[in-house]
């Protein structure tokens, strides 16, 4: 999608130095930049790369420039090559990247080979081949289901949102607006709930007859896993993103914004609130809190009940603690080794 740098300016909230009429269409590195790329510099030792690059234009922040505007005019000046000024250069090129990559026409429709039962359908929508629509869903305005996937009985989707290839979606499941979900990934199943009869020793599965309720701007990885409740819910609140191969229990919350990086499991029942962090392959067992704003590094493990406490603190090892607390143990048994040697 082609645009001016006044048009984008103007929608990023950003502003322009030099000519702002030159048109960009895509976004791109400094090593593949060509003359209709936006390229982008938050670290000013790269400015000069950038401004000798084919890129048509740069946006940078505040620092690589210097702080007036008569510094920016003489960066431009000097360059011949446009500016866009940011306060946060790479959140800007992150929200250019989004825009130049809308889709100028939509609306390829249902594909033949696709199966769509009795179902509400928004206008502007696009179903690919050998898709499967049951009964009962709702898809709204301009989201797409990508080839082969499979959504159940009475699923709602909201607009905008983007399923793609082979994602299974089971029945009752909740998707609110612009929720994208990646190749693979797997919303609603079964959760993991076994009762042992104590006299033949053998597990029979308990109920899982909640429903999953994802809400607006979440966005799940590849092959990722995310369980109904057993008797209420599993939700995902407003804008969280998961990363690939990530398992989430039944009866799980997790609040807004949080950030769970790939192959990390959250058993039944735990709970996240708002803004945590969570590192790759870390291990939450059932009935956890993670309160706001913690951050749980790579491979820590958390057991039953623990509740993780500390705005900003960043908590590592298996059980969990405050990473300064984790160190110390460290180095005094690096010191115990040493002498026993």
């Amino acid at each position: 999608m082609k645009t001016t740098l006044n048009d984008l300016a103007g929608k990023l909230a950003c502003r322009v130095v030099g000519d702002g009429s030159i048109s960009v269409s895509t976004v791109s590195s400094l090593q593949f930049a060509n003359s209709a790329s936006l390229v982008f510099v938050d670290d000013p030792r790269h400015l000069d790369a950038a401004l000798a690059s084919p890129a048509a234009a740069v946006i940078v922040g505040e620092v690589a420039v210097g702080e007036s505007s008569a510094g920016a005019l003489a960066v431009q000046a000097e360059s011949r090559k446009p500016l866009l000024i940011a306060k946060q250069p790479r959140l800007a090129f992150a929200r250019a990247a989004k825009l130049l990559g809308q889709a100028t026409a939509r609306g390829r429709g249902i594909h033949p080979t696709a199966i769509v039962a009795a179902s509400t359908i928004g206008g502007n929508v696009d179903i690919g081949p050998r898709a499967i629509v049951g009964e009962g869903v709702t898809i709204g305005e301009s989201s797409t289901l990508g080839a082969a996937c499979v959504i159940g009985e009475d699923v709602e989707i909201g607009t905008h949102c983007r399923i793609d290839a082979n994602v299974t979606i089971y029945p009752g499941t909740k998707l609110g607006d612009r929720v994208v979900v990646q190749a693979g990934a797997v919303l609603g199943s079964e959760g993991f709930g076994y009762v042992r009869d104590e006299q033949t020793g053998r597990y029979e599965q308990f109920p899982q007859i909640g429903r999953l309720v994802i809400e607006d701007d979440v966005e799940i990885g590849a092959n990722a896993a995310i369980d109904r409740g057993a008797l209420d819910e599993t939700r995902i609140r407003h804008g969280t993103k998961i990363d690939n191969l990530v398992h989430v229990g039944h009866n799980v919350e997790i609040g807004q914004d949080v950030v769970i990086a790939a192959q990390t499991g959250l058993s039944g029942s735990a709970v996240v609130e708002d803004n945590v962090i969570i590192g790759g392959q870390v291990g939450i067992a059932d009935h956890v809190r993670i309160e706001e704003g913690a951050i749980l590094g790579a491979q820590s493990g958390i057991p039953s009940n623990k509740v993780i406490r500390g705005k900003g603190i960043v908590f590592w090892g298996t059980p969990a603690r405050p990473i300064r607390e984790y160190l110390k143990e460290l180095a005094f048994l690096s010191r115990a080794a040493k002498k026993d040697r």
